[in-house]
């Protein structure tokens, strides 16, 4: 067994300054890995951004097996940990410089590849110093295992405000702040006085740094997506996205992420002729203004206000604009291009709301005679996003009904998206109306729905504009009449219009008796969504990815799915990689020990049970919070901080003993079975209320699996150190390159099996690591 450190024996202002290196430490790591988050959506794509916590997890891991190297203890390591915190505060800074400017690079392996290895750099760093420490201090690994996710917590966090006033690339510095504070104190603890000056003059130096970037823009994207970002009129970050406004011709155009656009109207609505109003309408996300002129309309998605304004010229006097960024609505419309916008925010007729639309939807008890949402999506990740591969809580069957239960009885629900050819979005929409109002009790769905298509002068790459109509009551002969002629008027081509003779895809969705056959039998999975499954966008089929010959050539559509499963082999190759190196490389071959490989795989479990369970956790309870952002605080928050405490208890709860560490498992394993069969209802249950009681019941949900989950490292690695000592390092980079597989593993099953199915799968690892708990008592205990 490895005893404490000589510095730390009885001196609790020494373990008190070790505990604060460690949780500086984890603190920057977290921040570092969601800021990496938002700035690889800006550059890349979307679902580029959550390879930000693969490269974090496998760094970690790389770390641990490196770990293996450093032989040195006491004051010569702390010395040394206080370098390797310089450096990778330094490492930190390059591997910004090289992200930001990546963007302007050629989109080539190359290119992914430079940006993969300079990020993980500083979490290979990382994950040496946290697995040197663990392994020098394992007397006290509860309390160090702690600190490492009380720092996470809080890194947790300070993300969200670092992210808002410093943007993207400020928060990677601040994080490279803490990394020098970190390194201050480690050399403090070796006696290097010479060496915590200059820690402090770095952590001066990147503060001052922060400070001149923020105003004059030295480090920031330049390019991204093939565009050229220099020229932007507005850029402001925050937590969730990186919003900017270029111009496009006469008018302002807001960019989110270097992508979806939302186009400013600098016109006043209401001075317009009768003609250009017409002219205006005759689109189609205005076709449903016209079916229901003067009407109280709610804009889901509002952004730049362009609907907005097609509600005020169709005659409404009661618009509610609800918009998910403030950004969008406080600091462009309502601020610097208020009068380029007519001031258009700030009428009397307009009522901006920041809020996610579910979510306001499910909140509001007033009723619309049309709620109307353009081209509104989730395609720039969010900090959630990251490992949701795309959810989005605002096309599922259950927000559906919640859209028709707000609707007055002759109201409309009128969405628009891209016509892809042949078409996936808008047909898994007719989809969705079919089932929702089925699920609501309407026998004869098919009446209710409208499907048109606008084509584009110069249509994109998503190829034309649908448009679904959704009627609250079944709609007469009179209205579909008039419906007809509209289309007409609008130069619109009638995909499906009730009573009409028609043979197209958007039929068969939507007056088969089983429509079941055709989604089997259609190129594209366009089966309605759930929030238990609420992947709108990914419309590829899984059980075709790999038939050349029945599967449609689409590489777009293709990309996601093909990038999920290249994680997921990679993150595979990892673990074993993990597994198999540190008894082989660096002369750190292992002395045989009975069973010590075996329970090796309980780290494995460990590490891709708990971000499983995180990670579905995290897309579910969106549905509850209604704000990304507040999804991805609040559990990795409270999951790191009821896990820390269950750490901080182990010993005096398991007590070095496995029966009691296997009921502390079980009761992992069921606190999770229960949570997640309970998520549904309490997402219901909370959809009423106000968001900080929503936060609190939130964190009260998962108080008991968390704490039960956070014993279970640490109580391992002591089991293990009492076994053999040399494997606790390898246990570490074990259970780091375990979570990368976990969190590619948890998109793969919220995709395949749904979240709730997602949630058991965690619970059925650690019913798995009891069961090598069990296999292995005999060895171990013989060992001691």
């Amino acid at each position: 067994m490895s005893v404490v450190s000589t510095p730390f024996a009885g001196n609790r202002t020494s373990w008190a300054f070790l505990y604060a290196a460690v949780l500086l430490t984890a603190a920057a790591a977290l921040i570092t890995e969601i800021a990496l988050t938002r700035i690889f959506s800006v550059i890349f794509s979307y679902h580029s951004a959550f390879l930000a916590v693969s490269i974090a997890l496998f760094g970690l891991s790389a770390g641990g097996v490196l770990a293996y190297a450093f032989s040195v203890r006491g004051p010569a390591l702390y010395r040394r940990l206080g370098r390797m915190s310089l450096l990778n505060a330094a490492a930190l800074a390059a591997a910004l410089m090289i992200a930001v400017q990546a963007g302007a690079w050629p989109t080539r392996f190359w290119t992914f590849a430079a940006v993969y290895f300079a990020a993980a750099l500083p979490f290979v760093f990382t994950g040496v110093t946290l697995s040197l420490v663990i392994a020098d201090t394992i007397a006290r690994v509860e309390r160090v295992y702690f600190f490492d996710l009380c720092g996470a917590a809080a890194g947790c966090l300070l993300v969200i405000p670092f992210l808002n006033v410093m943007g993207g690339p400020g928060a990677i510095l601040g994080a490279a702040v803490l990394l020098a504070a970190a390194a201050g104190v480690w050399f403090g603890l070796a006696g290097a006085w010479a060496g915590r000056v200059a820690a402090t003059a770095v952590a001066l130096a990147l503060v001052g740094l922060i400070v001149v970037n923020k105003g004059a823009r030295l480090i920031d994207v330049s390019a991204a997506k093939g565009m050229d970002l220099r020229r932007e009129l507005f850029v402001q970050w925050n937590s969730f996205s990186r919003v900017s406004v270029v111009k496009d011709g006469t008018s302002p155009l807001i960019l989110v992420d270097a992508s979806s656009s939302s186009r400013i109207p600098t016109f006043d609505p209401l001075e317009l002729t009768p003609e250009q109003k017409s002219r205006l309408l005759q689109h189609g996300p205005g076709y449903a203004l016209r079916l229901r002129p003067a009407g109280r309309t709610l804009i889901l998605g509002a952004g730049g206000g362009w609907d907005v304004a097609l509600a005020l010229a169709s005659g409404s006097r009661n618009v509610t604009a609800v918009e998910i960024n403030p950004i969008i609505v406080d600091a462009i419309m309502r601020g610097r291009f208020r009068e380029e916008s007519r001031g258009l925010y700030s009428r009397p007729e307009v009522r901006p709301v920041v809020e996610d639309g579910r979510s306001f939807v499910r909140r509001t008890r007033e009723r619309f005679d049309l709620i109307l949402a353009t081209l509104v999506d989730t395609r720039a990740s969010a900090a959630a996003g990251t490992h949701s591969l795309n959810e989005s809580s605002i096309y599922t069957v259950e927000a559906f009904r919640d859209y028709l239960s707000r609707l007055t009885p002759d109201g409309l629900l009128s969405f628009t998206h891209w016509g892809f050819d042949p078409p996936r979005e808008s047909l898994r929409l007719a989809a969705l109306a079919r089932a929702a109002l089925e699920s609501a009790g309407y026998r004869e769905p098919w009446r209710h729905v409208i499907v048109l298509r606008e084509e584009q002068e110069e249509p994109p790459a998503s190829g034309a504009l649908d448009t679904v109509v959704i009627s609250r009551a079944p709609l007469p002969v009179d209205e579909l009449e008039r419906a007809t002629l509209e289309a007409m008027r609008g130069g619109l081509e009638i995909l499906y219009m009730p009573g009409q003779a028609q043979d197209s895809l958007f039929s068969a969705v939507l007056t088969q008796p089983d429509p079941s056959r055709f989604y089997s039998e259609y190129a594209y999975d366009v089966r309605p969504v759930t929030d238990d499954r609420p992947f709108f966008f990914f419309t590829s089929r899984l059980d075709r990815l790999f038939q050349p010959a029945q599967r449609p050539a689409d590489p777009r559509s293709e990309a996601m799915a093909l990038n999920l499963f290249s994680l997921l082999a990679a993150s595979t190759a990892a673990t074993l990689i993990a597994l198999a190196l540190p008894p082989l490389a660096l002369r750190a071959r292992l002395r045989p020990a009975a069973g010590v490989r075996l329970f090796l795989l309980y780290f494995v479990c460990l590490g891709a049970g708990y971000v499983i369970v995180q990670v579905g956790l995290i897309q579910r309870l969106v549905m509850v919070l209604g704000h990304p952002t507040y999804a991805l605080t609040v559990v990795i928050f409270a999951m790191l901080l009821w896990s820390g405490l269950g750490s901080f208890f182990s010993r005096s709860i398991v007590q070095d003993d496995d029966r009691r560490l296997m009921i502390a498992l079980a009761a992992a394993a069921a606190l999770i079975a229960a949570a997640a069969a309970a998520i549904g209802r309490f997402a219901d249950a909370g959809a009423s209320l106000e968001l900080p009681w929503k936060l609190l019941a939130t964190a009260l949900l998962l108080a008991p699996p968390a704490f039960a989950m956070g014993m279970a490292f640490p109580s391992g690695l002591a089991r293990l150190d009492r076994w053999q000592p040399e494997a606790v390092k390898w246990a570490w980079s074990i259970n780091a390159a375990a979570s990368v597989l976990g969190s590619c593993a948890a998109v793969f099953a919220a995709v395949v099996l749904g979240l709730r199915l997602t949630l058991l799968a965690g619970a059925l690892l650690y019913a798995a690591a009891l069961a090598i708990i069990a296999a292995t008592r005999r060895p171990a205990a013989a060992a001691r």
